[in-house]
């Protein structure tokens, strides 16, 4: 009896401290637990673990607590943290704006001004052969210079100006006349055709007129002439050379 009276004793002892394995099945929702913990994480929720009930066993309830608290939910340390973005004030965007601006201006008010101060500001009017002079010939006075070349040939404006002219003219068929900021007239006789018209402005080198035969002439060729500020008709080989230009 007293045998058996230990081993009933050695008996319950084991029972009383025999810790019992949770099941696979239990073990598998303890992972399932923590893979969904981990999901609601990603996508920026936040679980109170006090309030998933997990019915039936005490043991998978704290396993997955702490499944919870491993991955980083349900305390105030796991909370999103968000960080500060540093935006410039809108003043200083505006100045930086402003800024950027004023620099492009001044740099394309120095590209004008480079690009005015090396453009040609005066040329000859048309390429063709010197055939006559300011001075008398054949008993008139002849008041210009005439450059021959075929029916055609372009004709530019000596220097910028405006048109004050341009149309049918007493003894040149058709010419172009035009006025110089400095109040200087030059004068474009016989063309064939007038590209520009009254009012407009050209620049020097730019296309006015095609040389013509038109009115009293012996041939094609252009009848070049200068009137100074005061209106008086001056020798163009003189007004040429003075600018730079020479036959």
């Amino acid at each position: 009896m007293v045998e058996a009276a230990l081993r009933s004793h050695l008996s319950g002892t084991q029972v009383v401290h025999r810790i019992t394995a949770p099941s696979p099945t239990a073990r598998g929702r303890v992972v399932v637990a923590a893979v969904a913990a981990g999901a609601f994480m990603a996508a920026g929720q936040t679980i109170d673990h006090n309030a998933v009930t997990i019915s039936g066993d005490p043991t998978l309830l704290a396993s997955a607590q702490d499944a919870s608290t491993a991955v980083g939910l349900g305390g105030p340390a796991s909370a999103p943290e968000y960080l500060p973005v540093t935006r410039p004030a809108d003043s200083a965007s505006l100045e930086a704006v402003q800024a950027m601006a004023k620099g492009q201006r001044l740099l394309d008010e120095r590209t004008t001004q480079e690009a005015e101060a090396s453009r040609v500001q005066f040329v000859l009017p048309t390429k063709g052969v010197f055939t006559s002079g300011y001075g008398a010939r054949w008993g008139v006075f002849h008041y210009g210079i005439d450059l021959a070349n075929a029916i055609g040939t372009p004709i530019v404006a000596a220097a910028d100006g405006v048109v004050a002219e341009s149309g049918p003219a007493s003894g040149f068929g058709l010419w172009v006349r035009i006025r110089h900021s400095d109040g200087t007239i030059t004068v474009y006789g016989h063309i064939n055709r007038s590209l520009v018209v009254q009012g407009q402005k050209v620049r020097a080198g730019q296309e006015i007129a095609e040389m013509g035969n038109r009115g009293n002439s012996t041939g094609p060729h252009l009848h070049f002439e200068v009137w100074n500020p005061a209106g008086q008709k001056i020798n163009p080989l003189i007004w040429l050379h003075q600018h730079g230009i020479d036959l």
